[in-house]
């Protein structure tokens, strides 16, 4: 098992590195197409359509995009694929190893619905590409044509898989399924028509033939599409370390509404690039976030977890004891959370985090009331089945440590 974690760490690692080069090129091309300027008479009678300066790193770089293309064919032209190719390969590798080769401790949760591996996985695939289809089917429609009609479908297409995935498996397993699914939409326009699009281009002006506005207009629109979907992705990348998100239970709502407000505010960056300064829309994303911080969390942080009944003050005749605090957390956290687990899934403590001893939980009290009573994402996926009244006991003693 020690092996299929530095597998793991390796895959994750080269995935982030392709992300950062894919989402870094996706921003400066947006950034770049929207701040050429006209250029001067004589590089207009070269076919220059816009041009700029910049500087960085010590010199001056040039840039200029033609209206059709140079005079003549480049030896070396640089392409912009490879980015997005290398992070989905990698997203989907990592997709297989953790959560189909872990779909019972990652994907399935019982407590949502009763899955066979091999069912499991074969909804979660069905889930990505059939959402990639829907989508690709749409933007070769009409509606494409359409901005805001076109932006309320793909807000739909994104709620439902979103609500069917947390309806089918693990919150976490279920975030990760929706990243994937616009991973797979990016790179598809990638693949699909951005790709195709630039080619048919290079070889019309190799052979001197007039290029179709359409070619540009299919591309430039699908990187619009790319760009908008950037800030969502990345919050799910990081998703699987906040369960206050998937665990939630209307944790699809919480999702979407994440991805809503943070593609609004890629929009402030977008219209902020020709010139155009809306700072309401950073002050309207900002109060949003905060109030999805308040709906999420606010239960939590007036009562310490989202059933009141359960956080009734600890009467002093009724002192929960080290020795039950001990029971409970040796029943059912001691197996992974151990300098030697004995959980197949992890070779190692989570996080670094063992209980062998007293002084171990006690320095960690913190953490272990966090993510037994208040989150409730321990044990994971509830393996142990630890109750309610348990986690209870577990509050009682940290809080009773408190006062």
């Amino acid at each position: 098992m020690v092996w299929i974690d530095w597998v793991s760490l390796f895959i994750r690692w080269f995935h982030v590195i392709a992300g950062v080069a894919w989402i870094g090129a996706s921003f400066y091309f947006i950034w770049l197409d929207n701040n050429l300027e006209s250029p001067p008479e004589w590089k207009k009678q070269k076919g220059i359509k816009g041009d700029l300066w910049a500087v960085h790193g010590g010199g001056f770089y040039e840039v200029a995009k033609y209206q059709y293309g140079p005079e003549n064919m480049p030896d070396t032209l640089h392409w912009f694929k490879w980015e997005a190719y290398t992070t989905w390969i990698s997203g989907i590798c990592l997709l297989v190893l953790v959560y189909y080769f872990g779909a019972s401790a990652f994907l399935i949760d019982p407590n949502v619905m009763q899955l066979s591996e091999t069912q499991a996985i074969v909804m979660g695939l069905g889930l990505i590409f059939g959402g990639m289809l829907v989508y690709e089917i749409a933007c070769r429609s009409p509606l494409a044509k359409k901005p805001i009609l076109f932006a309320i479908f793909l807000l739909l297409l994104l709620t439902v898989a979103a609500w069917l995935a947390t309806h089918w498996f693990s919150g976490r397993g279920a975030y990760i399924h929706i990243g994937a699914l616009i991973g797979t939409i990016m790179v598809a326009n990638v693949f699909l028509q951005i790709m195709p699009s630039q080619r048919a281009m290079v070889d019309a002006v190799k052979n001197q033939q007039e290029i179709d506005p359409s070619w540009g207009e299919k591309a430039k629109l699908r990187s619009v599409h790319n760009n908008y979907l950037t800030l969502p992705i990345l919050f799910i990348m990081i998703s699987n370390h906040y369960p206050m998100t998937y665990l939630h239970p209307q944790n699809w709502l919480v999702l979407i509404a994440l991805c809503v407000v943070s593609a609004w505010i890629r929009h402030f960056f977008n219209l902020r690039h020709v010139g155009i300064v809306k700072p309401s829309i950073l002050i309207t994303g900002a109060l949003a976030m905060l109030a999805i911080a308040v709906w999420v969390s606010a239960p939590n942080l007036f009562n310490g977890t989202s059933d009141a009944s359960n956080s009734e003050p600890v009467k002093q005749e009724e002192l929960v004891s080290q020795s039950q605090v001990k029971q409970v957390l040796d029943t059912h956290c001691l197996s992974c959370h151990s300098k030697t687990p004995t959980d197949n899934m992890f070779p190692s403590p989570p996080l670094g985090l063992v209980m062998d001893d007293w002084q171990d939980i006690e320095n960690k009290a913190s953490v272990i009331y966090q993510r037994v009573f208040v989150t409730r994402d321990m044990p994971f996926l509830n393996k142990t089945k630890m109750t309610n009244e348990e986690r209870k006991l577990v509050a009682d003693w940290y809080l009773q440590n408190l006062n």
